[in-house]
């Protein structure tokens, strides 16, 4: 049972969305569209809907890092529940491909995550055993993975009283492709010494140990993976495979009988089209990997053959976690189709899983075409968008800004006449090839909204806060009228977000802003993942400003100390600038109660038209409701981040939450190498200092550091050395006046001076 935990209720137009929504789906409506504006509770309201329904949930995000902000949300939430984390377990990948026009072969590389791979397991084992699991994952969701049934029917189930043989268990784990170790045991590893038998599932934090006895298993524990004292009882253990993928030997030999044939057929078709080449490299490639089949199990590139391991037919799609969700929906609800999707940001996250099998099926055509891979390969593949609509049987499309596709989709699935304006997009469910072909108008998210009937709207934040105001001023001394915003801005202790068009222009902007004084931060996709959360952490301390950035400051950037959004070159017509990335953008400065947002252009293009209107009709219908029940808007209150807090936990080999909200180990801290090497090369913690590119290297210290160094350095006339041994000196006292935050800012600032000086 899903059981929602919250110290508050619904508020603003909340309830209202939120009951619509229930209606809607419990009547069977395959799609529904929540338009939320920012800061309107989106995610409680998720939640909310999830808790009246009791249908296990799955909830997809364009990007890792707000599927993890939407995880931890939930799992606060729903803290009895099954909370769990679904995304791709790659930190770095990059697939197989060739270029005919270089003739360059390029090999598949890969970065595993092994805690993200843990996650995964933990979402599959939940969905085959437990009836309340919300899932929170991305794009990942839709390639494939073993059918639900093999994973289901490939495990081992131990309960005290059992009368198991010790050796007899072994056999079978091993038979779960667990690996038998006499040492130090990690995770897929089982380890037996005497009537003691250790297994430690991919899935899990903490090994199981499992005492046998002359009646068989005397005793199941869970216990603490470094020191092994015990932390809970089990009367019953379910133990998974150590591998997601599993087959038996049957369809393995059959498999390999299979990619034979296909082998013949190819380099017959090869050599009669005079490919001598091509038909040398598949042989020799496809050979080698038979073989290594044959000898170890599992070659480079095995996913490749899925088609025959899984005996599915050509064009056949893979099982995905789809198939997981509809086999716990008829294991426990009830039926195949009892559960649930949202769809969160779905103007992004919508057209990602749309291009998914566009972009797999081109890079792999090369690879088919010129003797690198079999024909079958195109079947080891994402979704197509049919497929994927196919398979999902009710969802729940949530944005502030609903794009084409999802309001096509509603308006098909309730039986409304397709507004005119929306008859070339592709809907979720496919268009017919004619109207797409027909020269495509403009299409303003304002007026379709008008004309679809049952979308559910959340425009009235619980706050009270308004859309923030805005104006539109010429680009002639924009930056220059931009500083003296700033200066306001700074006086009343609140912060700015600017955007731009280029990366370049970006850091032009910061670097300008820093010469002129001000704490100003450039914010772009080349700067590493983690280094955005600290350049984000920095703006919201006070460390810095203002941050100019590009498309980064859209989607989910939740600051409640901006106030002030700026976008440069507004009227430039393009994905960047049209209505709803201008909508998202401006949202940016809708948690404060000063909040505004100024445009500089020299024009007003149809998409600035649309975005205004909205926001400023939106703005008037809060007003009036803030008059009518006498609410005082108030700037979001939300705590301030600790600097380094994820870091220090990446390198001690912690992350997230447990299920009862505290941290989980996930792994050995590295040593002293690694850690230095982590920090240097993501610029974070001590790194930060040392680093030229730095993010702090840019950026002001608070005043008293600034003041207390510039005397130190002025008594000790600029000799290094004698500054060093000062300000260690003024840690140590601050330290022992347990000034912890001080002696830290100091520590920095001497890592910062030794670096220098080395």
């Amino acid at each position: 049972m899903f059981r929602l935990h919250a110290e508050y209720d619904t508020a603003g137009d909340q309830q209202q969305a939120i009951d619509q929504l229930v209606e809607q789906l419990e009547a069977g409506q395959e799609r529904c569209v929540l338009l939320g504006v920012t800061g309107s509770g989106k995610t409680f309201a998720m939640a909310k809907v999830i808790e009246k329904l009791q249908l296990p949930t799955l909830i997809l995000s364009h990007n890792k890092t707000l599927a993890r902000q939407l995880w931890q949300e939930m799992s606060e939430l729903f803290p009895e529940n099954a909370v769990e984390y679904f995304v791709s377990y790659y930190d770095y990948y990059q697939p197989e491909a060739y270029i005919p026009g270089r003739d360059l072969y390029i090999d598949k590389e890969l970065q595993m995550n092994e805690r993200i791979e843990q996650e995964r397991f933990s979402t599959v084992a939940s969905l085959v055993s437990r009836p309340d699991v919300i899932t929170v994952g991305t794009v990942s969701i839709i390639y494939g993975l073993n059918p639900p049934e093999v994973f289901e029917q490939n495990h081992l189930r131990l309960a005290v009283g059992d009368q198991a043989d010790p050796q007899d268990v072994v056999r079978q784990l091993v038979g779960l492709q667990y690996r038998r170790t006499t040492g130090e045991i990690a995770r897929g590893d089982i380890r037996l010494r005497g009537e003691v038998l250790d297994v430690w599932m991919p899935s899990r934090d903490d090994p199981l140990r499992i005492r046998f006895g002359w009646d068989g298993i005397e005793r199941i524990q869970v216990c603490e993976a470094v020191s092994w004292e015990p932390l809970d009882d089990f009367e019953e253990a379910w133990i998974h495979p150590r591998e997601f993928y599993m087959t038996s030997e049957e369809r393995f030999n059959q498999a390999l009988e299979d990619i034979e044939a296909e082998l013949n057929d190819r380099l017959e078709w090869f050599n009669s089209n005079d490919m001598e080449l091509e038909a040398h490299r598949q042989e020799k490639r496809t050979k080698f990997d038979l073989e290594m089949l044959n000898e170890v199990g599992s070659c480079k590139g095995v996913e490749n053959y899925s088609m025959h391991f899984d005996g599915r037919q050509r064009g056949e799609r893979s099982y995905c976690l789809l198939d997981f969700f509809s086999m716990c929906a008829e294991k426990y609800h009830g039926g195949p189709e009892r559960y649930l999707v949202v769809m969160d940001e779905s103007h992004v996250t919508l057209p990602q899983v749309t291009g998914m099998h566009g972009g797999d099926f081109s890079r792999k055509k090369n690879l088919i075409d010129h003797g690198f891979r079999l024909p079958s390969a195109y079947d080891n593949r994402p979704l197509r968008i049919d497929e994927f609509q196919k398979l999902v049987p009710q969802m729940m499309y949530v944005s502030a800004t609903p794009g084409e596709r999802e309001l096509r989709h509603l308006a098909e699935i309730t039986g409304q006449g397709v507004p005119e304006g929306l008859l070339h997009v592709q809907g979720g469910g496919g268009a017919r090839a004619a109207e797409r072909d027909k020269p495509r108008e403009r299409v303003m998210m304002e007026g379709m909204l008008g004309q679809i009937e049952g979308i559910a709207r959340m425009e009235i934040r619980p706050t009270g806060l308004l859309d923030p105001g805005i104006e539109v001023r010429a680009t002639a001394g924009q930056v220059q009228d931009l500083e003296d915003e700033i200066r306001k801005r700074i006086e009343v202790n609140e912060r700015v977000l600017v955007t731009v068009m280029t990366i370049k222009f970006a850091e032009e902007v910061a670097e300008y802003l820093n010469r002129q004084g001000f704490k100003a931060h450039h914010l772009h996709s080349e700067i590493d993942t983690l280094e955005r959360t600290e350049i984000i952490k920095a703006l919201r301390i006070g460390h810095i400003d203002i941050i100019v950035g590009i498309n980064l400051l859209r989607e989910g950037l939740d600051i409640p100390e901006v106030s002030l959004v700026a976008i440069f070159d507004a009227d430039k017509e393009g994905f960047l600038r049209n209505e709803r990335s201008l909508l998202q953008t401006i949202g940016r400065a809708s948690r404060n109660e000063h909040g505004s947002v100024i445009l500089y252009a020299d024009s007003v293009s149809l998409a600035m038209e649309a975005a205004i209107s909205q926001t400023l009709s939106r703005r008037s219908m809060q007003s009036a409701h803030n008059e009518e029940y006498g609410i005082v808007p108030q700037t979001i209150r939300k705590a301030l981040p600790v600097m380094g807090e994820e870091v220090e936990d990446l390198l001690s080999g912690v992350a997230g939450k447990g299920k009862r909200g505290g941290r989980r180990m996930v792994g050995k801290a590295p040593g002293k190498r690694g850690l230095e090497g982590l920090a240097q090369k993501f610029g974070l913690g001590a790194g930060v200092w040392n680093s030229s590119d730095s993010v702090l290297e840019n950026v002001s210290q608070p005043d008293w550091v600034a003041a207390a160094y510039e005397a130190v350095a002025n008594e000790e006339g600029g000799d290094t050395a004698k500054l060093i041994i000062r300000l260690e000196k003024e840690m140590r006292q601050a330290a022992a006046r347990l000034d912890f935050e001080r002696a830290a800012q100091l520590r920095d600032r001497i890592f910062q001076l030794e670096s220098a000086s080395n």
